[in-house]
Order: C-alpha cells, then structure tokens, then sequence
C-alpha cells in the first residue's frame, strides 16, 4: 500500500509539457512553448517572402525573354531592310552600268565623224584592201557600206583622196558583197566600171572597191594589193 502511494506521488511530480496550462507546469515549460510558436511562425514568414521572391524573379524573366524576342525581331527585321536596300542598290548600279554603256555605244570616237547613226574614220596611211579591212576592225568598226545617196553626199566632203571601201567580188567575180554580208543594191560605179582590169589583164584581177576623190565619191574595182586609205564606218547602237 505504501509503495503505491510512493508511485503516485513520483508520477505527480513529473513535467507535464503535454498540458501547458496545468497547474502544476513552470513558467520556463511556458517560454519554451512560447519560443515554438514563434518560430514556426518567423518560418511560415521566411516562406511566405520565399514565395514573393520566386514571384518577382519569374515575372522578370519573363519580362526578359519578352524583351530578348522583341530584340531579336528588332534585328531581324533590320536584317530584311539591309538586304532589301543591298538589292536596290545593286540594281540601280547595274542600270547606271547598262546606261554608261549605251551612251557610250552611241557615241563616235575622238577623230570620227557623225552622220545618220554611223561614225566615220578616214585614215591617214595607205595600204591594201585587206590591211585597211584589219585596221577598221582594231578600231572596232568595218571597211564603209555605203547604202544610199544621202550617205554619199555626206562622205564627198569626207573624202580627201581615193580611198578602200567594204565591196568586194572575191568569192564570186561580178557578185559583188558588202563586208557586212548585205547584197548591192545603191550603186554609184563610174563610167563604164566595174570592169576587172579590162579586157588586157594589165591592171590584174580587180576585186576591190575604192571611191574616187571627183566630188561624186564615185566607185571603181581595183587591184586589192593596191595602196589605198581607207574609210571605216561603226555603226552606232541605240538602245530605248
């Protein structure tokens, strides 16, 4: 009986920290209990500012990679704009090439004459047929084809003494071709001419054309080994 009695008292006399409000419990178990609280409460604050935090940072990111796309179609299109205006560019510079070319195609040469969209060359050393045919080439034109009387008229004030033109018959005696391929048509021969050195062979075989300086730039068939100048012509290219 008196051990039982020891035991309930012994089990009175222990800490009751399950019941803060017991009466028997101390003012330090009450801190304790106290100092729990508020530390689950400073916790629940340090999440609650956690949860602010990853709020902002997220909104800023967010706002970031919007900027960073908005940048890069910024850059993009600034790319489309440059390519478009390198395009432009070099189409206005191949048209301003294309025009140089044409005004340069249509206009004669320093030493050469205008007339009727041709320019004229007479030169000043003589040579065959052949040779002058060579240097009318160089030069970036051919031997003259005269086509009509107002061309000769023309040439009469050119003419200083006789020279070549591009008529010939060498494929074929008395079919007589221009040097451009064109078949005679305007003719303007003198006398009795084209005649192939008549009928004594003393003048050769005949089968160039040179003009006479008679004010009538009239034509004659001549030996084409002879010496002559000779008459170039380009003709000029118009383009629209």
């Amino acid at each position: 009986m008196e051990d039982i009695y020891t035991n309930v008292e012994s089990v009175k006399s222990v800490p009751h920290i399950f019941a803060p409000n017991y009466p028997g419990s101390s003012s330090s178990d009450k801190r304790l209990y106290l100092g729990i609280i508020i530390a689950f409460g400073l916790l629940n604050v340090s999440l609650l500012a956690g949860l602010v935090v990853l709020g902002v940072y997220y909104h800023n990111t967010s706002d970031t990679a919007a900027s960073l796309t908005e940048c890069q179609q910024d850059g993009n299109n600034t790319t489309s704009f440059l390519i478009e205006e390198r395009d432009l560019l070099n189409a206005s510079l191949t048209a301003i090439t294309q025009e140089l070319m044409k005004l340069r195609e249509s206009t004669c040469p320093t030493g050469w004459t205008t007339f009727s969209g041709s320019c004229y060359y007479f030169s000043n050393e003589a040579g065959s047929w052949d040779e002058g045919r060579r240097d009318c080439v160089h030069r970036g034109a051919d031997l003259l084809v005269m086509n009509n009387a107002e061309e000769k008229t023309f040439l009469v004030a050119l003419i200083k003494k006789e020279a070549w033109i591009g008529l010939n018959d060498k494929e074929t005696e008395g079919s007589w071709k221009w040097v451009d391929g064109s078949s005679l048509e305007f003719k303007n021969w003198l006398g009795s001419q084209p005649d192939n050195g008549g009928t004594s062979g003393r003048w050769g075989e005949e089968d160039c054309v040179h003009v006479n300086n008679n004010g009538e730039a009239s034509w004659n068939d001549l030996s084409c080994d002879a010496a002559e100048h000779w008459i170039c012509e380009k003709v000029l290219k118009f383009t629209v």
